[in-house]
């Protein structure tokens, strides 16, 4: 039996063995894949990343689709049950790292696309790939690096499809309609260091600091709201001490995230955070790192395009949801396009033994040919 185009596609992309940053040709075959159906194709690479802006027509509405081709490492190979880059087929199910996450979505993507072409060859718009190599590591000269330059000469996305696995348990059950802010602290409250028999000549940073900590922990930060859920504050790490049991350390040091909501910006919740640590008169130091704002795609001709397609495809009315980590989604949708997620199910993402359902990837691409017809052809 002849293998259907998306799997064709998604055991070519698995079997290339593309950790962050590494493309391993998957943008090259994709490049050469895109040129004969009329997509002006333009390489970004960027110190060790590679990316890929291809377009098909000039004008607007510039319909995209976006994604990743590097994935994590697979980890000891003897733990899988199949070669972890050798595509391989049990019982229905594709096996290797990057079925779900996200080689699949990538190839059908582009079956969807190659058959709505030649369906639709006078179709409105433009059709766009945004790809990088790096979501998985750093995300430095990846997604943002491309949105920069496309900003620099005003070419604008008007609506973005990031095929990230979205699902949960059934294809288009969940769709992400965006995605918190994330802000880690890198906090160092320092103290002095002495023996612990005499504490009078030392001051303990942990002690000092467990207050401050106990406030941050149980402060509630805001209510969410229709579409996110209440801030939350965790602590990542935490360490003092030089490993002897009779010193008193002379510094702290915590690690902690907030997952924030639209209802709050980061600049608020770091002027919070300091209020609570000068409170307890600390002498401290803290380096704030901002990995993404919350964005919010409501109510639009892209939220309903995708709620139709998939109604239409699988019968299934759809969750919007805005839970889980982040995505690339939070480099583009600052440009004003709106960005909706939708991929395979996400079940065993980045787990040995990563696998898909080949029938899965048949319906999402139908969904995202779907998708397409209701904006770029049905669109008024």
């Amino acid at each position: 039996m002849t293998d259907s185009l998306v799997l064709s596609l998604t055991k070519d992309l698995i079997a290339r063995p593309s950790v962050t940053p590494a493309d391993e040709g998957c943008q090259t075959m994709m490049a050469e894949f895109l040129a004969p159906l009329g997509f002006t194709v333009e390489p970004m690479v960027f110190h060790d990343t590679t990316n890929l802006w291809a377009r098909k027509g000039n004008s607007n509405p510039v319909f995209c689709f976006a994604g990743h081709t590097d994935v994590v490492p697979s980890g000891p190979a003897e733990k899988w049950n199949t070669p972890p880059f050798e595509p391989t087929i049990i019982d229905g199910m594709l096996y290797g790292r990057g079925t779900a996450d996200m080689k699949g979505s990538i190839a059908a993507m582009m079956a969807a696309v190659k058959r709505f072409t030649i369906d639709h060859p006078l179709h409105q718009g433009s059709i766009a790939f945004l790809i990088t190599s790096d979501e998985e590591g750093p995300f430095i000269n990846g997604t943002p690096k491309v949105i920069e330059t496309l900003e620099a000469r005003q070419e604008k996305i008007t609506w973005c499809l990031v095929g990230e696995p979205s699902s949960t348990q059934q294809i288009g059950d969940v769709v992400k309609n965006g995605r918190r802010g994330s802000l880690t602290g890198d906090l160092t409250v320092f103290g002095i260091q002495g023996h612990v028999a005499y504490p009078h000549l030392a001051e303990n940073p942990v002690h000092l600091a467990s207050p401050a900590l106990a406030e941050l922990a149980s402060k509630k930060w805001d209510n969410g709201n229709e579409f996110f859920p209440a801030t939350s504050f965790q602590i990542a790490n935490i360490n003092a001490g030089t490993g002897a049991s009779n010193v008193i350390p002379g510094e702290l040091h915590v690690q902690f995230n907030f997952r924030y909501s639209t209802e709050l910006t980061d600049s608020q919740i770091k002027e919070q955070v300091e209020e609570i640590l000068q409170k307890h008169n600390l002498r401290y130091e803290i380096k704030w790192t901002l990995s993404g704002q919350p964005f919010l795609t409501g109510s639009g001709k892209l939220v309903e395009a995708t709620q139709q397609a998939i109604q239409e495809v699988t019968g299934r009315t759809t969750e919007l949801s805005t839970s889980g980590g982040t995505s690339d989604g939070r480099f583009i949708a600052p440009t004003g396009a709106q960005v909706i997620e939708l991929g395979p199910i996400n079940a065993t993402i980045h787990k040995v033994n990563e696998c898909v359902n080949i029938d899965d990837l048949e319906t999402l691409s139908n969904i995202y040919y779907k998708m397409m017809q209701k904006l770029l052809v049905d669109n008024d």
